[in-house]
């Protein structure tokens, strides 16, 4: 008898590759799928931290009439100040972080150089939690030249102005105005570490008209 030689199953063979191919394609498909949920996730995220960033670093604000607190606190210049002496005339207290704090510096600097202030009669004390060696330098620095006032916390703790920063001890960046019979009239946090001195001068008048 004759044998038959058998040929390989080539139909065998092609099916097996297409139907790896159309595995493959499939665990594609799956990746890609995976790759955009990922994605989209993430996405999420950003937004969603994004958005809390910027909630977070809106300017917090409050009218008030209660009586402010009364201090007296040592300054840089090695003198003394107390609120009750400043009756008769508006103040702003600019708490702030203190040294290290840059953009906190710098902000009073410019309310240095924006006269209105001043010509509208209105003291600014900047007050922080440091030693006069601690704050000094960052002063030289930027060529501020008003006293900085220094508080062991007391004075932060009794305007409610601890931890509205970045850290939980310090004050953050905000201001209390005080009208001149020694009644807090407006308090402002500002956690972009920044508010324009004439913004802040507007927001005095204002409140102070008021009383008109």
């Amino acid at each position: 008898m004759t044998q038959t030689k058998h040929r390989p199953d080539g139909l065998s063979a092609r099916a097996r590759v297409r139907a790896e191919q159309q595995q493959d394609q499939v665990r594609a498909k799956r990746n890609r799928t995976i790759r955009r949920a990922l994605g989209a996730l993430v996405l999420v995220v950003i937004l969603g931290v994004t958005g809390y960033g910027l909630w977070s670093a809106r300017p917090v604000e409050n009218a008030t009439d209660v009586v402010a607190p009364d201090f007296t606190l040592p300054t840089t210049d090695g003198q003394t100040v107390s609120l009750s002496a400043l009756r008769g005339g508006p103040v702003i207290l600019y708490f702030n972080e203190g040294a290290g704090c840059a953009s906190c510096t710098a902000q009073m600097r410019e309310i240095e150089k924006f006269a209105g202030i001043e010509e509208a009669g209105i003291t600014v004390l900047p007050i922080v939690m440091n030693t006069a060696e601690q704050i000094r330098p960052d002063l030289e620095y930027f060529g501020v030249t008003t006293p900085y006032l220094l508080d062991d916390g007391t004075v932060s703790a009794a305007y409610d102005v601890l931890g509205k920063g970045m850290h939980e001890g310090l004050p953050g960046h905000g201001f209390v105005l005080i009208d001149p019979e020694g009644v807090q009239r407006w308090s402002g946090d500002y956690p972009s570490m920044w508010l324009e001195p004439s913004a802040l001068l507007d927001e005095a008048e204002r409140r102070l008209n008021l009383l008109k």
